[in-house]
């Protein structure tokens, strides 16, 4: 239960992302500037920016000079991350010159322009154990439905295909399964009325709900990760109205014990 803070030792207008990299450094992605009495645009694609933050915490984080629209993806064997702007994905590689961390090998992966249907995007996870797909978000479509990117072929699948319900993904799983998603399945209220999904990504659609915050008027469970030895979820909850990304508590449900509770009913 001990917190750890990370950014408390220089001075920074806050940030909307933190993900481990494969090296145990940080990337962040936050503005330059913060306005409290007009905070979103620090959090677009305009001012949001990815940095890197040393493991050693020996000081400020770096920037990489790229801007981010919401959340950058990371993988888990090197340190190849993937990120969306101007509705396109960018794939590149952090190299360190020195110690001082880079980007090197930046390409284009994909434009929402070239996709058969409309829809914003946004980075979610390289999909293990091989991570040559990589899964998204696409906004708006049939509500939001979960996609894959094959990254060698640029082919795109989409995993939930269900029309009119909202799914988004989030953490997935280290055998590269299933994935977690954001859900209104069980009320089609939308984001406001969420919960924690369970989603096959075999193309079957198949899906199973594990969180039931939303069955209590006004909260929502959201942000899932998942332990990168399969065993624990994190996540946080909310309550209906509050944006997305914010949350009042975090929750760590160990999964051997929710499957042994489950069977048990």
């Amino acid at each position: 239960g001990i917190i750890r803070p990370v950014t408390h030792r220089y001075f920074h207008e806050g940030y909307t992302r933190a993900l481990y990299l494969s090296n145990g450094d940080i990337l962040l992605s936050g503005a330059r500037s913060f306005d409290a009495n007009d905070p979103w645009p620090s959090r677009s694609e305009r001012n949001a920016e990815l940095w890197v933050l040393k493991k050693d915490l020996s000081g400020p984080p770096t920037p990489l000079g790229e801007k981010c629209s919401e959340g950058p993806a990371v993988s888990r064997k090197n340190m190849r991350i993937a990120w969306a702007r101007g509705g396109a994905f960018y794939m590149a590689d952090v190299v360190y010159e020195g110690s001082v961390p880079k980007l090197a090998n930046k390409k284009k992966i994909l434009d929402e322009k070239d996709l058969p249907f409309q829809c914003n995007v946004e980075t979610q996870n390289f999909r293990p154990p091989d991570e040559k797909e990589l899964t998204f978000s696409a906004y708006g479509y049939q509500g939001t439905d979960v996609m894959g990117l094959d990254l060698e072929t640029g082919k795109v699948v989409n995993y939930s295909n269900a029309p009119d319900q909202y799914d988004e993904p989030e953490g997935i799983f280290p055998d590269g399964k299933h994935t977690l998603v954001e859900c209104d399945k069980h009320n089609r209220k939308g984001t406001q009325y969420i919960d924690l999904y369970k989603l096959a990504l075999d193309g079957s659609g198949s899906i199973e709900r594990i969180t039931h915050f939303s069955d209590y008027p006004g909260y929502k469970a959201t942000n899932p990760v998942v332990s990168d030895d399969g065993r624990y979820i994190a996540f946080q909850f909310a309550k209906a109205g509050d944006p997305a990304g914010v949350g009042r508590g975090l929750f760590v449900l160990d999964l051997i014990g929710y499957e042994k509770t489950k069977a048990a009913r």
